[in-house]
């Protein structure tokens, strides 16, 4: 971000943190909604030509004024992120169907793309419900990540849900809002709801069904393995956010830049029921009693990652099995000239709960994806091939 960005982002946290917020207070929540995944989306773009830049607001400026400047930051970041938004199409395995597809539940409608291999179009061995990032769709996701074929390989069905403008500024899953990280309700529902049809349709139980994500679909993915793990029986998190770190866009934007809450301290998690409630820093409405049945994790996070905090990752590990839980198993290896070190944590039958993977010197992009799909680093391991790998090996 540009230091006159930030200083406008600082002004408007403390205008935000008054005792009690003005109706135009609430209207610059709005604002910032709509700019947050732009903004911090722009450090993985080109920049564009030089344009006008907001001035940092002066001691006692106007909170209309405040709102103009951020109005113009929200139009130079959202420029930035364009070459997300390009229209790709993934390949398709011959044979293999790739569906548009619209899903209505109670908790509201999502389209999305399913794609059925050709090998077991009726009866797969398995299904991922894969959630994009910011400002990308379900076709440029599927093209950067390549799991279609992989898919094919190895006999699973993928659906692709996705989120759009109308629902986010910049078509983020609101993993922010406290009214999308509790069961039954919003957009976890939704993708809850859309499981479970797939589920029946294809014949398939809780044990060949898994999640994953990017970055606010890396959270989104979290959630849903938080809040439903009688649904899903594992979670692949690429770049994303423990349940329960943010409240708010502002919340949001600290532990995502710098691992912290805005208060400047470090959001801590903590489990319960294996696999249950995440609660870090926010209080979270409690969760509906549930059988224990533990959701295993794959993480992935570069540590070079300006987006998404590194430390974002050790709350989700810290959330799952406690801060005080020591691997089981520790190896650094390095593929394609990029390093990265795999720490494997054991539930408590000693099977392996948690992988994580923090690969050296990776930014905000899927690690070992295709260029064909917008943030995809094609060094380092592959996380889609290794997602894979985690989900099936206990499933069969």
């Amino acid at each position: 971000m540009s230091r006159s960005f930030t200083a406008t982002m600082l002004r408007a946290i403390r205008l935000m943190r008054a005792r009690k917020q003005t109706k135009t207070a609430r209207e610059l929540n709005k604002v910032m909604a709509g700019f947050m995944a732009p903004s911090v989306l722009a450090a993985l773009t080109p920049k564009p030509a030089k344009s006008r830049k907001a001035a940092p607001p002066k001691a006692g400026q106007a909170l209309g004024t405040v709102l103009k400047q951020l109005s113009v930051a929200q139009s130079l970041m959202s420029g930035a992120a364009t070459p997300a938004t390009r229209e790709t199409m993934p390949g398709i395995p011959k044979g293999g169907q790739y569906l548009a597809r619209t899903h209505r539940s109670a908790a509201g409608s999502r389209d999305y793309k399913l794609y059925l291999p050709a090998s077991q179009p009726k009866r797969p061995k398995g299904l991922i419900l894969m959630l994009h990032a910011c400002s990308q769709t379900p076709d440029d996701f599927a093209a950067g990540t390549h799991m279609n074929a992989l898919a094919e390989k190895h006999d699973l069905c993928v659906a692709y849900p996705a989120q759009i403008r109308g629902h986010n500024a910049a078509s983020c899953w609101n993993w922010f809002s406290p009214r999308h990280q509790s069961r039954g309700a919003g957009e976890p529902a939704i993708l809850a709801s859309l499981t479970r049809k797939l589920m029946k349709e294809l014949g398939l139980g809780r044990d060949a069904v898994f999640v994953a994500g990017l970055s606010a679909g890396g959270a989104m993915a979290m959630i849903l393995a938080d809040l439903y793990p009688d649904i899903y029986s594992a979670a692949g998190i690429h770049s994303g956010l423990a349940r329960g770190s943010a409240r708010d866009v502002i919340s949001a934007m600290s532990v995502m830049r710098n691992g912290t809450a805005p208060n400047g301290s470090a959001t801590k998690g903590s489990a319960t029921n294996g696999g249950g409630p995440i609660v870090a820093a926010h209080t979270l409405p409690a969760l509906p009693a549930l059988p224990a049945l533990p959701v295993r994790l794959i993480i992935f996070q570069g540590t070079a990652d300006s987006t998404v905090h590194p430390a974002n990752a050790a709350m989700i590990v810290d959330a799952a099995v406690g801060g005080d839980a020591v691997p089981t198993k520790i190896g650094k290896r390095s593929v394609g000239g990029r390093g990265y070190a795999r720490s494997d944590y054991a539930g408590p039958d000693g099977a392996t709960l948690i992988e994580l993977w923090m690969i050296e010197g990776a930014g905000h992009a899927w690690s070992g994806g295709r260029a064909a799909g917008s943030y995809t680093d094609k060094t380092g391991p592959d996380a889609s091939a290794h997602m894979i790998r985690f989900f099936t090996a206990k499933a069969a």
